[in-house]
């Protein structure tokens, strides 16, 4: 099985970056951001994601699986950047725990 390319990982994350240093008005990832509920709001993006993506599971919906794993992806992303994490830091964890 051929590795899939994740580098569209990289770019959003670097997009999120930059909104979360350049802000930028009417942008969705400053609006989370910057949220008056402050991370609350980014937390309860997450979470509503998981369960959104935990339901196409269930339903066994691969069009839905994608979907909302994607949903879900980007807002993890958006997540580690309100929180000061990289995604070489999960990358690396990562290659840790594959041994």
């Amino acid at each position: 099985m051929a590795d899939a390319d994740m580098s569209v990982l990289n770019e959003v994350f670097d997009v999120i970056m930059d909104r979360k240093n350049n802000p930028v008005e009417g942008s969705y990832v400053c609006s989370l951001l910057e949220h008056r509920k402050g991370i609350n709001k980014v937390l309860e993006k997450v979470g509503e994601e998981a369960a959104e993506t935990i339901l196409a599971v269930k339903d066994n919906d691969k069009k839905e699986i994608i979907y909302e794993t994607s949903d879900l992806l980007f807002h993890l992303l958006v997540m580690l950047a309100a929180t000061g994490v990289s995604l070489e830091d999960i990358s690396e964890e990562m290659k840790k725990r594959r041994h």
